[in-house]
Protein backbone atom coordinates (compact mmCIF):
# COMPACT_ATOMS: atom_id res chain seq x y z
CA UNK A 1 0.00 0.00 0.00
CA UNK A 2 2.95 2.26 0.75
CA UNK A 3 3.90 1.83 -2.48
CA UNK A 4 1.23 2.56 -4.44
CA UNK A 5 0.65 5.79 -2.16
CA UNK A 6 4.34 6.77 -3.28
CA UNK A 7 3.69 5.81 -7.23
CA UNK A 8 0.00 8.17 -7.04
CA UNK A 9 2.47 10.81 -4.97
CA UNK A 10 5.35 10.85 -8.32
CA UNK A 11 2.59 10.52 -10.65
CA UNK A 12 1.09 13.56 -8.96
CA UNK A 13 4.04 15.48 -8.90
CA UNK A 14 4.94 14.72 -12.44
CA UNK A 15 2.04 16.09 -13.81
CA UNK A 16 1.99 19.22 -11.85
CA UNK A 17 5.90 20.02 -13.31
CA UNK A 18 4.82 18.94 -16.56
CA UNK A 19 1.87 21.79 -16.14
CA UNK A 20 3.80 23.74 -14.66
CA UNK A 21 6.60 23.74 -17.44
CA UNK A 22 3.79 24.53 -20.12
CA UNK A 23 2.43 27.03 -18.41
CA UNK A 24 5.66 29.06 -18.55
CA UNK A 25 6.40 27.92 -22.33
CA UNK A 26 7.04 31.18 -24.39
CA UNK A 27 4.50 31.97 -27.23
CA UNK A 28 3.96 33.82 -30.56
CA UNK A 29 1.37 36.01 -31.08
CA UNK A 30 -1.20 37.59 -32.61
CA UNK A 31 -3.26 34.70 -33.93
CA UNK A 32 -3.88 34.94 -37.65
CA UNK A 33 -1.72 35.66 -40.85
CA UNK A 34 2.11 37.21 -41.13
CA UNK A 35 4.32 38.48 -43.02
CA UNK A 36 7.69 39.81 -42.61
CA UNK A 37 9.89 42.63 -44.73
CA UNK A 38 12.33 41.68 -47.05
CA UNK A 39 15.28 40.50 -45.16
CA UNK A 40 18.50 38.16 -46.02
CA UNK A 41 19.68 34.20 -45.86
CA UNK A 42 23.45 33.74 -46.33
CA UNK A 43 23.71 29.91 -46.92
CA UNK A 44 26.59 27.60 -48.44
CA UNK A 45 26.26 24.29 -50.15
CA UNK A 46 27.67 21.66 -52.27
CA UNK A 47 25.80 24.25 -55.24
CA UNK A 48 27.95 26.92 -54.31
CA UNK A 49 31.00 24.49 -53.72
CA UNK A 50 31.10 25.32 -49.71
CA UNK A 51 31.16 29.66 -50.85
CA UNK A 52 28.46 31.81 -49.24
CA UNK A 53 25.34 33.04 -51.43
CA UNK A 54 23.52 36.00 -50.57
CA UNK A 55 19.53 36.37 -51.12
CA UNK A 56 16.86 38.45 -50.29
CA UNK A 57 14.22 36.39 -48.25
CA UNK A 58 10.32 37.16 -47.07
CA UNK A 59 8.30 35.02 -44.98
CA UNK A 60 4.56 34.24 -44.85
CA UNK A 61 2.76 32.04 -42.62
CA UNK A 62 -0.16 31.69 -39.67
CA UNK A 63 0.57 31.71 -36.19
CA UNK A 64 -2.07 29.52 -34.11
CA UNK A 65 -1.28 28.08 -31.17
CA UNK A 66 1.53 30.47 -29.99
CA UNK A 67 3.42 28.65 -32.83
CA UNK A 68 3.94 30.37 -36.47
CA UNK A 69 3.98 28.16 -38.93
CA UNK A 70 5.95 29.56 -42.11
CA UNK A 71 3.79 28.41 -45.32
CA UNK A 72 5.62 30.40 -47.98
CA UNK A 73 9.35 32.02 -48.15
CA UNK A 74 10.42 33.91 -51.06
CA UNK A 75 13.67 34.06 -52.33
CA UNK A 76 15.24 37.25 -54.42
CA UNK A 77 18.72 37.85 -55.59
CA UNK A 78 20.52 36.41 -58.94
CA UNK A 79 22.51 33.29 -59.48
CA UNK A 80 21.70 30.76 -57.06
CA UNK A 81 19.04 31.93 -55.04
CA UNK A 82 16.42 31.67 -57.97
CA UNK A 83 17.55 27.92 -58.03
CA UNK A 84 16.55 25.96 -54.59
CA UNK A 85 12.85 24.42 -54.01
CA UNK A 86 12.09 25.15 -50.36
CA UNK A 87 11.29 21.57 -48.46
CA UNK A 88 8.38 21.27 -46.43
CA UNK A 89 7.07 24.67 -47.79
CA UNK A 90 3.70 24.93 -47.90
CA UNK A 91 2.91 22.24 -46.06
CA UNK A 92 3.81 20.90 -43.42
CA UNK A 93 5.21 24.17 -43.22
CA UNK A 94 8.63 25.43 -41.05
CA UNK A 95 6.87 25.12 -37.32
CA UNK A 96 8.87 28.65 -35.60
CA UNK A 97 8.42 27.95 -32.21
CA UNK A 98 9.47 30.60 -29.26
CA UNK A 99 11.58 29.10 -26.17
CA UNK A 100 11.96 31.81 -24.57
CA UNK A 101 11.18 35.37 -24.93
CA UNK A 102 14.46 35.62 -27.20
CA UNK A 103 15.05 32.16 -28.28
CA UNK A 104 13.46 29.90 -30.48
CA UNK A 105 13.85 26.89 -32.93
CA UNK A 106 12.58 25.96 -36.22
CA UNK A 107 11.73 22.81 -37.62
CA UNK A 108 11.62 21.36 -41.12
CA UNK A 109 13.92 23.88 -42.66
CA UNK A 110 15.33 22.52 -46.13
CA UNK A 111 15.50 23.06 -49.85
CA UNK A 112 17.26 21.17 -52.59
CA UNK A 113 18.92 22.65 -55.92
CA UNK A 114 19.01 20.24 -58.84
CA UNK A 115 22.40 19.64 -60.40
CA UNK A 116 22.66 21.36 -64.15
CA UNK A 117 26.28 21.11 -66.33
CA UNK A 118 28.05 23.09 -63.49
CA UNK A 119 26.28 22.94 -61.04
CA UNK A 120 26.27 20.17 -58.21
CA UNK A 121 22.88 19.25 -56.77
CA UNK A 122 22.31 19.94 -53.53
CA UNK A 123 19.74 18.31 -50.70
CA UNK A 124 19.69 19.75 -47.51
CA UNK A 125 17.22 19.30 -44.48
CA UNK A 126 15.40 18.99 -43.09
CA UNK A 127 17.10 20.31 -40.13
CA UNK A 128 16.05 22.26 -36.67
CA UNK A 129 17.66 25.58 -36.42
CA UNK A 130 17.93 27.59 -33.43
CA UNK A 131 17.27 30.86 -33.67
CA UNK A 132 17.23 34.50 -31.69
CA UNK A 133 14.33 37.35 -31.48
CA UNK A 134 14.77 40.87 -30.75
CA UNK A 135 11.61 42.35 -29.09
CA UNK A 136 12.16 45.81 -29.27
CA UNK A 137 13.35 45.65 -33.11
CA UNK A 138 11.37 42.37 -34.09
CA UNK A 139 13.95 40.99 -35.77
CA UNK A 140 14.63 36.83 -35.90
CA UNK A 141 18.40 36.17 -36.25
CA UNK A 142 19.92 33.03 -37.07
CA UNK A 143 24.09 32.51 -37.40
CA UNK A 144 26.05 29.06 -38.29
CA UNK A 145 23.48 26.88 -38.14
CA UNK A 146 23.90 23.22 -39.99
CA UNK A 147 21.96 21.54 -42.24
CA UNK A 148 22.22 18.31 -43.01
CA UNK A 149 23.43 17.56 -46.70
CA UNK A 150 26.28 19.61 -46.17
CA UNK A 151 24.84 22.76 -46.14
CA UNK A 152 25.08 25.81 -43.48
CA UNK A 153 23.20 29.40 -42.82
CA UNK A 154 25.78 31.45 -41.91
CA UNK A 155 23.40 34.02 -41.49
CA UNK A 156 19.26 34.82 -41.28
CA UNK A 157 17.89 38.07 -40.70
CA UNK A 158 14.02 39.24 -41.24
CA UNK A 159 11.45 41.51 -39.49
CA UNK A 160 8.36 40.37 -38.33
CA UNK A 161 6.60 43.81 -37.30
CA UNK A 162 3.18 42.44 -36.16
CA UNK A 163 4.40 39.40 -34.17
CA UNK A 164 5.41 39.36 -30.33
CA UNK A 165 7.09 36.36 -28.72
CA UNK A 166 5.65 36.26 -24.99
CA UNK A 167 7.64 34.59 -22.53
Amino acid sequence: MKSLKTLVSLTALTVCMGAASLASAASISPEGPFTTTAGSIVVQSPSSFGGSVTCGITFSGNVSGGVATINNAALTGGGLCSLPTLKSIPSPGWKLTALSGTTGQVENVGYTIKKSIVIPATDCGPSTISVAWNAATHTLTAANQALSGGCNIVSLTTTAAGLTVNP
